[in-house]
């Protein structure tokens, strides 16, 4: 079949075209590698369907939408969906542990809040911003595992096959990637804390 052999960005555009089979063939290139990554960090055959099965109905509802944007791959895109399903799966599925209350205990003795105040936030929000405009200033290759590592947690093994590089490469990428970031920061005197 000629369509095999198409890239994914030709065979996104062919989707959004209303060829329909386009998109069978995307799943059916990736589903492997896909699924393969939920059930890494699910550990359960029927949940990771199920995350698998909401990735591609996001992918389907963004792409019908016209709102994909073409920046680069189509695999890192949907690993990205997955990763954040994965992540609300176990945001909803977080079981509070149980305590009893005795004389030597008290459950008001572990109560705290510590969720954060509005002016951390109001750091936090501007140092991630920071953090981003940093980033967009390393070379492609450097910026693409950078952010493939550290915002879509994936391993370096993961990241090789998806860039088509060895793992040696990926982490020497990693490592110039986060010598730039350190050398930008110097030489501006950046301060990143919150």
């Amino acid at each position: 079949m000629a369509n095999l052999e198409l890239p994914d960005a030709l065979l996104v555009q062919n989707y959004i075209s209303g060829n329909e089979n386009a998109l069978a063939i995307l799943i059916k290139r990736h589903e492997s590698r896909i699924f393969g990554f939920i059930y890494s960090k699910i550990s359960d055959r029927d949940i990771s369907n199920d995350i698998f099965q909401d990735t591609f109905i996001k992918v389907i509802k963004t792409l019908k939408s016209n709102s994909y944007n073409e920046e680069g791959k189509f695999l890192p895109w949907v690993m990205r969906i997955s990763h954040n399903l994965i992540i609300d799966h176990f945001r909803k599925n977080k079981k509070m542990p149980m305590y009893r209350e005795t004389e030597e205990f008290s459950i008001f003795s572990i109560m705290s809040d510590d969720s954060p105040t509005i002016e951390n936030q109001l750091i936090s929000a501007q140092v991630e911003q920071d953090i981003k405009k940093l980033i967009e200033e390393l070379p492609l290759d450097q910026k693409e595992v950078l952010v493939m590592r550290m915002y879509q947690d994936m391993s370096f093994k993961e990241i090789s096959e998806i860039t088509g590089v060895s793992i040696n490469t990926s982490l020497g990428r990693m490592r110039y990637a986060l010598m730039n970031l350190r050398k930008v920061i110097d030489k501006h005197q950046i301060v990143l804390t919150n």
